[in-house]
């Protein structure tokens, strides 16, 4: 599927890294942990970079127990303790992404959510981030029988923004998130600037296009409504991102 240019009807967003940027909350919860448990601090840089793993990948990297294994579930229960204490303190939208909803919004292009966030921290997020205008379709876990990379999310983000999947875009900062766009239909775009594990290539992702950074991606996505050209800042999936 080519780009839908002035055929777009809606744009999702995964959450965590993506939309929001989220890891200034999930910091200090990890290093919380690892106090506890008597390990020193980790680099930040490393923290942030697991966070689009969820609460799971984030106890494995604090503590180095995989699920099932031992008093795993007990520190899960604990993270989740924590970041409720502090949800949304640090979280900030990603540069340029308000303005780019607010314009998508002028354009009459409904935008939305598909996240592996549960709802009890997603909504209060995003009411937190009082993002203008409100979401046409917000996704979590507890809204499909399965999560992503399945492409149940998207085709609920789809029927709830009331558009058709070839008119949509979803943007993810992880191959998980690609997959189930492309399942479902939706044109993706990989976020390279996003929380992005040592190792990990965005560009073998198989997405249709490749983001260096939200704001080259606002000024894609707002290149057919502004009948502008495209930026250099997205490429062909064949391609790495611009620096």
């Amino acid at each position: 599927m080519s780009h839908p240019g002035t055929r777009l009807a809606a744009v999702f967003f995964d959450l965590d890294g993506t939309l929001a940027d989220t890891a200034g909350d999930f910091i200090p919860v990890v290093q919380t942990l690892r106090a506890e448990a008597g390990l020193k601090p980790l680099p930040p840089a490393r923290i942030r970079a697991s966070v689009s793993n969820g609460a799971r990948g984030l106890v494995t990297l604090a503590l180095g127990l995989d699920e099932g294994e031992g008093d795993f579930e007990h520190w899960r229960q604990r993270l989740l303790t924590l970041y409720g204490g502090i949800l949304g303190t640090h979280a900030t939208l990603f540069p340029g992404l308000r303005e780019l909803i607010a314009r998508l919004g002028d354009a009459g292009i409904a935008w939305g959510v598909a996240t592996n966030k549960p709802r009890v921290y997603t909504v209060p997020l995003l009411e937190r981030l009082a993002i203008e205008p409100p979401p046409a379709s917000v996704v979590c876990p507890e809204d499909v029988s399965e999560r992503k990379p399945h492409p149940e999310s998207l085709e609920r983000n789809c029927r709830e923004a009331g558009c058709a999947p070839e008119r949509a875009v979803y943007v993810g900062d992880h191959v998980r998130d690609i997959e189930a766009g492309r399942r479902a239909g939706l044109y993706t775009v990989a976020a390279a600037y996003g929380y992005i594990e040592p190792g990990d290539d965005p560009a073998r992702w198989g997405a249709d296009a490749l983001v260096a950074d939200s704001e080259a991606l606002a000024a894609v996505l707002l290149s057919p409504i502004d009948t502008a050209p495209a930026s250099t800042g997205i490429t062909d999936r064949n391609h790495e991102a611009q620096p």
